[in-house]
């Protein structure tokens, strides 16, 4: 079964993207309240795949994909960004750091489910 990684600074978008993934199957889901808490949980355990938003206090969405780029580890893993930013010019920023793809808030858990189911089995 994939570990999942979902960080978000807003405690209910984390409840319900958890809740989400559980229906979906995912049950191994671990909680950060941003960038900084995100990239320390990743350092001390390997995920499948990390769920990202893009705007949080202390280090924003993209720094942690930068950052999570540079380590091994997470080279090629896939990162989702899950944000309420869809300008064009933000989704370019959000590939060139290395995101896998990008979902745009609110999200419809089936499009969020079948966009994980897509980037874990690549």
């Amino acid at each position: 079964m994939a570990k999942l990684l979902i960080v978000d600074d807003s405690t209910m978008l984390r409840d319900m993207l958890n809740y989400a993934l559980n229906e979906g199957g995912y049950n191994d889901v671990i909680e950060a309240v941003d960038g900084v808490d995100g990239l320390q949980k990743a350092k001390a355990t390997t995920f499948d795949l990390i769920i990202t938003d893009v705007n949080m206090p202390n280090m924003d969405g993209l720094t942690l994909i930068g950052e999570l780029r540079k380590l091994p580890a997470y080279a090629s893993r896939p990162i989702l960004v899950l944000t309420t930013e869809r300008s064009d010019e933000m989704k370019a920023k959000g590939k060139a750091a290395g995101a896998t793809g990008w979902i745009v808030k609110p999200f419809v858990p089936e499009q969020l489910l079948k966009a994980v189911n897509i980037v874990l089995s690549r």
